[in-house]
């Protein structure tokens, strides 16, 4: 019997966040499902994990931290 695998949906959104420039800035989404992967873009740009952009998940919560925030950030 195959079982067709469940989606992943948002449990929370990502919500718009204000950022004071030269500071870290973190977003944050809940998810259905623990461990679930989670790809971060900007635009078409997938970002990668750097000294800028920090990506973090623990269970069911995905976080990307900003640091040195900057207005092209936005």
């Amino acid at each position: 019997l195959c079982v067709p695998a469940v989606p992943v949906l948002f449990k929370q959104a990502l919500e718009n966040t204000d950022a004071e420039e030269g500071k870290s800035v973190s977003l944050r989404c809940e998810l259905s499902k623990a461990d679930a992967t989670v790809v971060w873009k900007k635009g078409e740009a997938t970002l990668q994990a750097s000294a800028k952009y920090e990506m973090k998940q623990k269970g069911t919560v995905a976080e990307l931290v900003i640091h040195n925030a900057e207005p092209e950030d936005a």
